[in-house]
């Protein structure tokens, strides 16, 4: 007789929680039965750029262990970098000095994942300027992502590139292409990016990359557009993943970014594992 299949490890991202402060963010998950945090590093979040940052890492770790939380860290804040330009610089910048700055971040993010003792790093390529080749892009990710493999292999952290619409790695495909180039890459596959490339059946990537997921989310989209709306408020068959990631065994953190809903997240935050914990048992 099998064993049975255990329960699927939730979590919430941080981002979705930005009217929260943090340690109130984190309890809030701890109560509703989260297994973990996708914790974005942003100006309201432990932003990784004021003072103590180890100190300060320190006590979080220590507060994620009084609360049986997990982590995962994202790197998707929108003007931690640049104040007047969302998302820059990324790993594909024009500007080398722009393409150091995001890989140094990055690595500081690593720094910060290893201290937690966190699953994984996740972050993206970016958006290639219109203006760019993307032959020459292509060898400055790579250039990129691999200066920060060789940190997080120092540091013993996961990192995980997540293929993210209308970047340069933008389906699962280009991530395969870039794993040839990077082959310590895990992928940071969001389920919901799939009905929007189109591509890959959301259920269909985690079955087919399931060995290779460092980091995974589910939040719901509507078909061909990037939007991030809750279970239930989208056109993806959250019954079909989540019956996938138990099908794989996945064992790490699956998270909901919900970065446009921290209005409602004291509604969202129970509803939705409540939502995601009933299509575990159909």
């Amino acid at each position: 007789m099998s064993a049975p299949t255990p329960p699927l490890r939730w979590a919430y991202n941080t981002n979705g929680l930005s009217s929260h402060r943090l340690d109130d963010a984190l309890a809030l998950l701890a109560d509703h039965g989260y297994a973990g945090v996708a914790l974005t590093l942003d100006v309201a979040h432990h932003d990784p750029f004021a003072p103590d940052l180890a100190r300060r890492t320190a006590a979080l770790a220590d507060r994620l262990g009084e609360l049986g939380l997990g982590s995962v860290v994202e790197t998707g804040a929108r003007f931690l970098l640049d104040p007047r330009r969302k998302h820059h610089p990324t790993l594909v910048s024009a500007d080398a000095a722009d393409r150091a700055r995001r890989v140094d971040f990055l690595r500081l993010c690593v720094d910060v994942a290893a201290d937690l003792g966190s699953e994984a790093v996740s972050f993206w390529a970016g958006v290639l300027g219109a203006d760019l080749d993307r032959d020459e892009a292509w060898t400055w990710l790579v250039e990129g992502v691999t200066a920060v493999a060789e940190h997080a292999r120092a540091r013993g952290v996961t990192i995980a590139v997540e293929p993210e619409p209308g970047m340069l790695v933008d389906d699962c495909d280009d991530w395969m292409r870039l794993a040839l180039d990077v082959p310590e890459v895990s992928m940071a596959l969001d389920t919901g990016h799939c009905i929007v490339s189109g591509r890959w059946s959301p259920e269909g990537a985690v079955r087919e990359f399931a060995p290779l997921l460092g980091a995974v989310a589910v939040e719901d989209m509507p078909r061909g557009v990037h939007d991030h709306r809750a279970p239930g408020e989208g056109d993806m068959d959250l019954p079909a993943v989540v019956g996938a990631l138990r099908e794989v065994g996945h064992r790490g953190l699956v998270s909901l970014e919900l970065s446009r809903d921290s209005h409602r997240a004291d509604q969202l935050v129970p509803r939705a594992i409540e939502t995601l914990r009933a299509m575990e048992v159909t």
